[in-house]
């Protein structure tokens, strides 16, 4: 489907909420990755389908990009000197055991102040010391230095940093089901959702009908759970990530672009890898690009992704990629149609709009 949309008008945040029944926000994925639902809205006359059915629904020379960024068990539990709760998210490793992280605490500790997660050192964990906060002063982040390694610390000590409306604490159920099935690059503290839905044999399909594949990494950061407060969108600041775009990816863009194929980028983390890469001239880096309507797409043609959170940045990027009346119209129908929403939710597809 190719749309025709006229210049779009202001939007605010309120454009982009609805009412979600609670009982439509999935807590557990579906019994097989590719069982789960997939909702056609890649051309006007929406379909119900599973997606099990996507290699039907592409062309051979057509090109998958995979986010194959790995989800780490970032969330760690501790105390400080005084013996106050306190628990870390990390969100990024910096080299010499250096990390960037979230801290949940009743009052925050001082610079070098000492922090003993999972009892520290002396007892079978780590510490882990305050230099500041990141990227600067007034970041909302705090840099640490840790003790030992970090990934080795996360995987021994970590939890997996399930989203906040996952209410079960995490299970060996969710260490598998909560990481796709091609994830290679840790960094991640929040799966990139779409691509938890496909398997081994759904790759294999995809492959054997001539579909091609290629990935890119975006570190998930939890900003994106990070909700908008202000009316007006433009005022929000958005969260940064570490993306990067292989030159394979890049050249494979180029010839399936050239060849007349479409570029189908599974989920939007993808889209933001992408589309950064095409605005701002950089294979990696971090980025805060914020995609909202009125947005131009140098890039991806096709959108796979899961159902998002109400007044969220992910609610303003599809709308942007797809048209905004579409995407509500979508929603309305998956929601009178009982989809699950969510991390653990099911899919849709999407068709870019073209702008005048």
């Amino acid at each position: 489907m190719t749309t025709s949309a006229s210049a779009p008008r202001p939007f605010t945040l309120s454009d982009f909420d609805f009412e979600l029944p609670p009982e439509l926000i999935a807590q557990h994925p579906a019994a097989q990755r590719s069982g789960s639902r997939l909702l056609d809205g890649s051309s006007p006359a929406v379909v119900d389908r599973i997606f099990h059915e996507l290699p039907s629904l592409l062309n051979a020379g057509d090109l998958l990009v995979f986010n194959d960024t790995k989800v780490v068990k970032a969330r760690i539990f501790g105390e400080k000197a005084t013996g106050g709760k306190l628990e870390l998210l990390i969100e990024r490793v910096l080299p010499g055991h250096q990390v960037v992280a979230h801290m949940k605490v009743s009052k925050k500790p001082l610079v070098g102040g000492k922090m003993f997660m999972m009892g520290g050192a002396q007892n079978g964990g780590f510490d882990a010391t305050l230099l500041g906060r990141w990227p600067d002063e007034n970041g909302q982040l705090f840099h640490l230095q840790l003790s030992d390694e970090p990934h080795a610390l996360m995987e021994k000590h970590g939890h997996v940093p399930l989203p906040p409306y996952i209410e079960h604490t995490d299970t060996a159920e969710d260490a598998q089901r909560y990481q796709t099935v091609f994830a290679r690059a840790p960094g991640a503290v929040a799966a990139p959702t779409a691509a938890l839905h496909f398997d081994e044999a759904l790759l294999a399909q995809l492959e054997a009908r001539g579909v091609q594949r290629a990935s890119v990494t975006l570190h998930v950061g939890a900003g994106t759970f990070q909700p908008v407060k202000t009316e007006n969108i433009a005022e929000h600041t958005m969260h940064r990530e570490w993306y990067e775009v292989p030159e394979a990816t890049q050249q494979a863009i180029a010839e399936c672009k050239s060849l007349g194929g479409k570029v189908v980028a599974v989920g939007t983390t993808t889209v933001r890898t992408l589309e950064s890469w095409a605005k701002f001239g950089q294979a990696s880096g971090d980025t805060q690009i914020f995609i909202t309507p009125g947005f131009e797409f140098k890039v991806v043609d096709r959108l796979i992704t899961n159902f998002h959170l109400p007044k969220s940045t992910l609610m303003m990027l599809v709308s942007a990629f797809a048209g905004y009346e579409h995407i509500m119209g979508l929603y309305r129908h998956a929601i009178a149609n009982q989809y699950r929403f969510f991390s653990y939710g099911d899919a849709m597809l999407l068709t870019r709009t073209t702008m005048d």
